[in-house]
Order: structure tokens, then C-alpha cells, then sequence
């Protein structure tokens, strides 16, 4: 039977056994990691969002890859008292949590949060507060397995947070601390996090946006955080280029970095 991804020493490639969940569904990075997966040996994978009966096209996707068996459920992130309830059914029905994907969020109108406090809490809500509280419990049912990986996208916007995006950027800051925290929390557990700090992706979520210096594709993230966590690295960049200027960047004087561009 194959091994987890998590299971044996670094750098040796091994297939997941158990199931697939990822939670947003629509995620056009989470699908891609979803599919390299199934072609790596994943046979049961789960896709979790709003509007769940209209994920055919994307679970036709994952079987095409390989994948045995692709279930559409129903996730609203933003409702965090289902979370429990949520994860405790797709256990009993679907087996075993092998890889949890947390692909779900929202980039927001940054010139309507600074003027519209609902949106600016909206923005944060969903970028930040749930997820701290799906991954709770996603880390609590991996506990009590004694295994799985759990991957967590933060971005380059949370590492110093910008002027020009700063609600989205002080989501993905809170949500970055979070993870780095609860990975070191896991540590020894049987259960590893990944945490990926992707730079501007061209997408669905940044269409009709100019692309930032060093930008990169769906399919691009999806390959570097499928090969980190095979390697069970802790940390990726993408692209990598992107973590030696961040350290520079980080200290550059605060007069200059407030006219920084998204």
C-alpha cells in the first residue's frame, strides 16, 4: 500500500494513501495541487465549497489525473461554528485525512475596506479567522491520527505588510504567524504543516490586475508545494527568489515602502 506523504525520510517520494481534502474547492491552486496529487498515486479526494453540486467540471479534472473516487461537499468557511461538525462528517464517511488543503480566501477591494469597515472585517474574517479556526480543528483530528500534512497558503503580502494592500496583507501576516506557530506546535506529533508564501499569482483572483515583478501561475505553486511536501520541508517560497529579497526588503526604511505598489 503506499505511504502517506509525510511518512519516511526527507526527500524520498511517497504517494498518499488515505484521503484528499481540499477546502476551497474552486481554488484554481488548490485544484492543481489536487491533481498532481491523483497523478502521484491519490485515489480519494474531497472538494469542499459553497455551491458544492456545481463542482463537476473540476472533479471531472481529478479523475482524469488518476483519482479513484472525487466527492463534492458542502463548506462555508465563513460559518466557524460548522467547522467541528464539518470535518467530524467527512471523516466518517471518507476515511482518514491524508493532506488537508486550506485553498479558500479573498483578495477584497482595498480602496472600499479603508473607507467600509464591514468589508475591511470581511476580508479578515475570512483570510484570517477562519481559517485559524478550520485549522484547529484540521490539527486536532490529524493529532488524533498521529498523522497527515496539512499545507496553509500565506503570501509575500503578510511578510511585510504593504500600504497599498494592507487589509488582505495583515490577514495573511496573522494567518502566517498562526501556522508558523502551530507547525512548531505539531512538531513530534506524527502531523506536518507546510506553509507556502506564493508572491502575485496570475489567476482567477487577480484578473485585470497588472502582474507584479516575479509573478507565477497556479500550476507553478501547485508544482513547488507538491514537491516541498514530498521533501516534508516546512517552509516554501514561490518563487524562491522571492526569500532572499523579502530579507532585504524587510528593512527597507518605512518612508520608501509606503509608496510600494501592491
Amino acid at each position: 500500500m503506499p505511504l502517506p506523504v509525510g511518512a519516511g525520510p526527507p526527500g524520498r517520494l511517497r504517494r498518499v494513501s488515505g484521503t484528499v481534502l481540499v477546502l476551497g474547492g474552486r481554488s484554481e491552486i488548490g485544484l492543481a495541487v489536487a491533481e498532481r496529487l491523483a497523478k502521484g498515486g491519490a485515489r480519494r479526494i474531497v472538494l469542499a465549497a459553497r455551491r458544492s453540486a456545481d463542482l463537476g467540471a473540476e472533479s471531472e479534472r481529478l479523475l482524469a489525473a488518476g483519482a479513484e473516487t472525487v466527492d463534492a461537499v458542502e463548506f462555508d468557511a465563513d460559518d466557524l461554528a460548522a467547522h467541528g461538525p464539518f470535518l467530524e462528517k467527512v471523516v466518517a464517511e471518507h476515511g482518514p485525512l491524508d493532506v488537508v488543503v486550506t485553498a479558500f480566501g479573498i483578495l477584497g477591494d482595498q480602496t472600499r475596506a479603508e473607507a467600509d469597515a464591514g468589508h475591511a472585517v470581511a476580508i479578515v474574517h475570512t483570510d484570517y479567522v477562519a481559517h485559524v479556526s478550520v485549522l484547529t480543528h484540521v490539527a486536532n483530528v490529524l493529532r488524533e491520527q498521529g498523522n497527515g500534512s496539512l499545507v496553509v497558503f500565506s503570501s509575500v503580502a503578510g511578510v511585510r505588510v504593504r500600504r497599498a494592500n494592507y487589509v488582505y496583507g495583515s490577514a495573511k501576516a496573522g494567518l502566517d504567524g498562526f501556522a508558523s506557530g502551530l507547525a512548531d506546535a505539531l512538531h513530534g506529533t506524527g502531523v506536518r504543516l507546510l506553509l507556502v508564501r506564493p508572491g502575485f499569482v496570475i489567476g482567477r483572483m487577480t484578473e485585470g490586475m497588472s502582474p507584479a515583478p516575479f509573478s507565477s501561475t497556479p500550476d507553478q505553486v501547485a508544482d513547488a508545494t507538491v514537491a516541498a511536501l514530498r521533501k516534508r520541508r516546512g517552509t516554501v517560497w514561490v518563487p524562491g527568489l522571492l526569500r532572499p529579497m523579502f530579507a532585504v526588503m524587510r528593512v527597507v526604511p518605512r518612508a520608501i515602502w509606503r509608496r510600494m505598489p501592491r
